[in-house]
Order: structure tokens, then sequence, then C-alpha cells
């Protein structure tokens, strides 16, 4: 366990913003992670839990509250065999593309639509972290954590983690960065397998030249992904200022059929009767719309407030990036400017995926 003061938080996090942290410990082990959390509590102090930063928004003002990092690490192959498939538990602090990337290898099948994407296992199943036609909670057997309203251990298998679109039991848990439920590990249940599952997203379809629901070599499928993200600024790259972001900063909506309509109407309005837009159906009757296209019609183009020092990505419109110089207050305000534009062009308030430390959007 290792205690460091005044360290500035905006290190931690991709975005590359927020304020000095008062107080920050980094711990290695799932003990230590307990410990450290329990010794926050029982001081009566707020808990801010820290991964991969990838996620998470920090105000520019000091943080008072306690900062615990995550790095543990270790993945453990609890059972495989050709019928049973692949059991792997994995630390929460492992890195999460390099744990895709050890899947592949062992032809691990299920989270390689999933690769390139940053942060660490733990917090994947928080967000149910999805992309490209999959999420993790697709392959998700066990998730264990410290219960801190109860002091202490507590397991929850996949159907008991309240798994929906970006959500699940431990993030409507959260308050601000600061959980109920810290992870410990991820336990995951994996069909053996060289071949991907089913391709499900048209334009990674396309661009591995196959059919929608084909199946390709996973190591084939892991690169095309990592393509498709490279060309939207979705994957880390210190040299590139489109990857200085929480990665997709709004979700897409999930609306009701009479939401959505009233939106197909707004936007015929706006844009001309011939006007299509993308719906995908979400279960009990809702349908998920594209916050990147609703941006887009907005007005609030690729690039969109250059030269910054906060703006939109130049290649995806749901990214909002860092320039070099930019404060959480500026991306903030650019936030705010985007949500408040679509809600006035298509009556649709989009809600931030990133967690805010410190301030609110």
């Amino acid at each position: 366990m290792q205690v460091e003061s005044d360290v500035p938080l905006a290190s931690l996090t991709t975005m590359r913003v927020g304020g000095p942290a008062r107080r920050l410990v980094t711990v290695h082990t799932a003990d230590e992670l307990v410990d450290a959390v329990r010794e926050v509590d029982e001081a009566g102090e707020r808990l801010v839990l820290i991964s991969g930063g990838s996620n998470l928004l920090v105000s520019d003002d000091p943080v008072e509250d306690t900062v615990v990092r995550v790095a543990t690490r270790g993945i453990t192959v609890e059972h495989s065999s050709d019928c049973g498939g692949a059991v792997v538990r994995v630390a929460a602090g492992e890195t999460w593309d390099d744990f895709v990337a050890c899947a592949i290898e062992h032809e691990w099948s299920g989270i390689e639509a999933l690769s390139g994407i940053p942060g660490l296992v733990g917090a994947t199943p928080v967000q149910n972290v999805g992309a490209y036609g999959q999420e993790v909670a697709g392959t998700i057997a066990r998730v264990r954590t410290f219960d801190r309203e109860r002091g202490t251990v507590v397991s929850f298998a996949a159907s008991e983690c309240g798994f929906g679109y970006r959500q699940s039991r431990f993030k409507a848990a959260m308050q601000g960065a600061s959980p109920r439920y810290v992870v410990l590990d991820v336990t995951f249940h994996f069909g053996l397998s060289h071949l991907s599952g089913p391709i499900a997203y048209a334009d990674l379809a396309h661009g591995l030249g196959v059919a929608a629901g084909e199946r390709v070599p996973l190591a084939r499928a892991r690169e095309a992904v990592l393509e498709q993200r490279r060309r939207r600024g979705m994957v880390l790259d210190p040299a590139d200022h489109d990857t200085w972001s929480c990665g997709s900063f709004f979700m897409n909506p999930l609306l009701s059929q009479g939401e959505f309509e009233e939106l197909q109407q707004r936007a015929r309005v706006r844009l001309g009767a011939g006007i299509r837009i993308p719906a995908f159906p979400a279960g009990d009757g809702r349908v998920k719309s594209s916050a990147a296209w609703l941006i887009d019609r907005a007005g609030f183009g690729k690039g969109f407030g250059a030269p910054g020092p906060a703006t939109l990505s130049t290649k995806h419109t749901l990214a909002l990036t860092n320039r070099g110089s930019a404060t959480a207050a500026d991306v903030l305000a650019l936030a705010r400017r985007v949500r408040d534009g679509v809600e006035q062009a298509f009556g649709v308030r989009l809600v931030n995926e990133p967690v805010m430390l410190g301030h609110a959007l």
C-alpha cells in the first residue's frame, strides 16, 4: 500500500484534467483494497475510488476526499474444458485491453469486440461496458465485491448484477465517484473457440468483408475493432488529442415508443420529411437512438469548438476532448452547450456517461 499527498488527478485520468488529491492511497492486493476502504470508512471520510480514470471527469478544485487507486493484479483460470468452456477470475486492477488480448491468445471467445476500451477490469461490470454488439455482461459469471454498507465481502452471480444498457446494481448504488460496492475481482465464463461471436455491428462487418452474423477468427475481429476505434479516436494515444477524452461522453438515449415518435416528428420538421433516425430495439417497448447522430444534426459537428481548449473530437462527435490545456470547467461548458443544443433541437436530454467528481453537468 502506497500513500501520497497532493497528487494531481489529471495525471490519472484519460481526459487529463482535474485538481490534486489531498491523499492518494494505491493498493496492490484485494486485501489492501479492503483494508484501505475500511480505514476511510472508519475515519468517517468520503471515499473516491479510481481505477483507469477513463470514465471520470474530476473538477479543477482540490479533492479533499481520500482517493483509493486500484492497482491489483492477477488472472486465474479456475476451470477450462472443451465441454464447459473457460472460467477465469481476474483482479479488478488488471488493464482491460490487456485482458482482452490474453483472452484471444487463449481462444476465450466473447469479449473480442470490446478490444481497445480503456480502463481496468473492475470497472467493466459497473458500467456494463459494451461496444460493437457485445456487452461485458454476456460473459460475466460472478462479481466479488466489498460491500461497504454491510462491511463484508459479497459475491454476486451475473443474474444478481442488474445489468442493463450501461447500467448495473453497482452503478445504481454509487454516489458520484463513491461506490457502495468495491469490485475486488470479476469471474468470466467463456466459450472455447478460435472464432469470434457473430459479428453484429454493420460497420464492423463491412470492415471485415463479411455479412452480419458471420464469425471470424478472434485475432482478426480484434484488429478490425481496433481499426474502427482508431478511426474514431477511441484508442488511447498520448500524441493524439482526440484520445484525450472519456470516450463516449453521452449515452445513447433510451426512449419509449411515444418519445421516439415525437423525436421523429421534430427531426422531420427540422431536417425534412425523408429523414431516418437511427433506431434499435431496446426491450420493454423502448427504442435506443444515436446520441452521435443527434449531436451532429443539432449543429455540433466533428471538431466543434476548435481551436479549443476543449472541443468535440475531430473524428467522432460523441467524444469531448482536451486539446492540451483544457480545464474541467472548459469540458463542462462544452458538454452543457452540446446537451442543451440537442435538447432544444430535438427535445431529447442527453445524459453523461462519465462519473463526475466535485461537480455536475
